[in-house]
């Protein structure tokens, strides 16, 4: 049976309800232990009136002591007053053992603005690469399509100083290279790369931007472009990956789009997975949280 762990991620918010609720339909198909603060987990169950009991696990590598019908949980206990601190230490930890075992690694949903009043935080994918010493990219997959964003999560005012021939090339290279890593069982049936202005800059009187992606575009033959961003979507191939210039261009009608989706971090050692939303704050403890991308995580 497939096996794989959970980040508990920000309790202030509807992980804890996502995961509870999708426990029944999960149970018999894989196992996974989550890794978190069993105090927190326990407090929130309570709050939601669950069923639902907590198994500790102290050997996750192993699964010991592995119980079916409860919510299995690799204790880290609190190591400061500071959320951040403690969430940080968690991931760290999350990461240890997916290394280590080369389970996936599914993250629930942080609040970033946690991490960013502390340290240089600009999101979880970026994150992993930095302390696994890896360059990593933010794959966002999905029923219809796919898309990863050439630039992330950055200032739109600094997207065109990143459109060299230098970082694009190095960016496509990689992408080209990591989606063929046979741990990650991803196929595509073919890339497109979205351009940056509209109607490609109309022959460089938009600016210059789309002249340097057309230019390194055309030096890769598993690659086609540029594409303009208003009408790609209305006809593509299912399992067609798009890359778009920047974070919005893509993620805008990759959400719209697409009914299953989840966010994908390639370039680890181990496939790192995530829903594709965020904490949703404002609806916890309503009974309404959406769980259909915690759910085709999980069945990845």
């Amino acid at each position: 049976m497939k096996k794989k762990f959970v980040f508990l991620g920000d309790t202030d918010s509807i992980n804890i309800e996502i995961i509870s609720k999708s426990h029944q339909s999960l149970k018999n198909k894989l196992k996974y232990i989550i890794i978190g603060n069993n105090e927190e987990l326990s407090i929130y169950l309570e709050r939601l009136s669950s069923n639902l009991k907590i198994n500790e696990i102290y050997d996750p590598i192993k699964f010991t002591d592995y119980k079916i019908d409860y919510l299995n949980i690799f204790n880290v206990q609190n190591i400061s007053h500071e959320k951040s601190d403690n969430l940080l230490n968690q991931i760290n930890i999350s990461n240890y053992l997916a290394n280590k075992s080369k389970f996936d690694l599914v993250t629930m949903p942080i609040n970033k603005s946690v991490f960013k009043k502390k340290i240089d935080f600009t999101g979880m994918t970026e994150y992993f690469g930095k302390i696994n010493n890896k360059n990593t990219k933010m794959l966002m997959l999905g029923d219809k399509f796919s898309i990863i964003p050439f630039t992330t999560h950055i200032n739109l005012k600094d997207i065109s100083k990143n459109i060299t021939n230098e970082k694009v090339s190095t960016f496509i290279k990689d992408v080209l290279r990591v989606i063929k890593n046979k741990i990650y069982k991803i196929h595509f049936k073919e890339i497109k790369f979205l351009c940056y202005n509209p109607h490609c800059g109309e022959n460089g009187t938009l600016g210059n931007e789309d002249i340097i992606l057309k230019k390194c575009v055309t030096k890769f033959k598993d690659i086609s472009g540029l594409y303009s961003a208003d009408s790609a979507f209305n006809a593509f191939k299912k399992g067609t990956l798009f890359i778009s210039t920047y974070h919005d261009q893509g993620l805008i009608p990759f959400k719209i789009i697409n009914k299953k989706r989840i966010n994908f971090t390639l370039g680890l050692n181990f496939r790192r997975l995530s829903p594709a939303h965020g904490t949703a704050k404002d609806i916890k403890m309503r009974g309404i949280a959406d769980n259909s991308s915690y759910i085709e995580c999980m069945k990845f």
